[in-house]
């Protein structure tokens, strides 16, 4: 049985959290990285999420993505492939960290745009704010063991925001086809 969705009120130590882990795991890539952002609900102050983290390492080229994985794998990642999602890779932590998401993302790919413009609108924006977190804790009662429906009905809010940043239409079918393809 897959584990229940849960949504919380945003935690004041995420930030703390998120830290420790770019700590680490900056170590590992910081002669070649762009950097590492932190990206995701726990991101934004004031937003109800899941209680993991999101971290986005930034790399330049393709070498860089592979070099990225090989020693990411020496901290005990888990490589998963790109999951469907052009210029992002993703890893499995290993047990022993607090839970989280770590991608390597191409400096210009659609993916690390998405992850920071909606970072960047939800800290600028409280009224969406609130009203992304309602739907998110809405949405995680009445969907509580099916992801591909948390994520659908959080799709369309999503992409009207996105849709505000700037993001040209193909640009934004993409990102509805990758959400549904999950």
């Amino acid at each position: 049985m897959p584990q229940p969705i849960v949504v919380v009120d945003y935690d004041p130590t995420w930030p703390e959290v998120f830290e420790r882990l770019r700590a680490l795991v900056w170590k590992a890539v910081q002669d070649f990285a762009l950097g590492i952002e932190h990206v995701g609900s726990t991101s934004v102050p004031g937003l109800a999420a899941k209680p993991i983290i999101d971290m986005d390492v930034v790399v330049a080229t393709e070498a860089d993505v592979a070099l990225a994985i090989e020693r990411l794998a020496v901290l005990g990642y888990v490589h998963r492939g790109n999951l469907g999602i052009e210029g992002r890779e993703a890893f499995q932590p290993p047990a022993h960290l607090p839970p989280h998401h770590l991608y390597v993302c191409l400096q210009h790919s659609l993916s690390l745009r998405n992850h920071l413009a909606l970072r960047d609108y939800l800290r600028a924006h409280p009224e969406a704010r609130q009203a992304y977190g309602a739907l998110k804790k809405r949405l995680a009662q009445a969907h509580a063991y099916s992801i591909d429906a948390y994520i659908e009905g959080k799709s369309e809010m999503l992409l009207a925001m996105l849709a505000e940043t700037g993001f040209a239409s193909e640009q934004l079918d993409t990102i509805r086809e990758q959400n549904r393809a999950r």
